[in-house]
């Protein structure tokens, strides 16, 4: 049930910059490059980022992972939020 919880989560724009992700411009810049997953759409003019999804990056960033490592994390992301809509 926490799992659940946890997987449900979605954080906004500010939170993402409080956990440490850079500023605004930065983190579309690494949207941009592919560095970090596009967000969910909440409203007309809402976004946010799934909070297990934040926290995996910040994971690999922690444990020194190369950009092409996390290019690859974000594409599994993405694919897997996918995945769970057609669930």
């Amino acid at each position: 049930m926490a799992h659940d919880l946890e997987a449900a989560v979605i954080l906004r724009r500010k939170q993402v910059e409080a956990a440490g992700c850079g500023s605004r411009s930065t983190i579309y810049l690494r949207i941009e490059q592919g560095l970090f997953p596009k967000p969910v759409k909440l409203g007309a003019r809402a976004v946010g980022w799934p909070a297990r999804e934040v926290a995996a990056i910040n994971a690999a960033r922690i444990a020194g992972k190369s950009d092409d490592d996390i290019r690859k994390l974000v594409q599994r992301l993405q694919a897997a939020r996918s995945e769970g809509a057609t669930q």
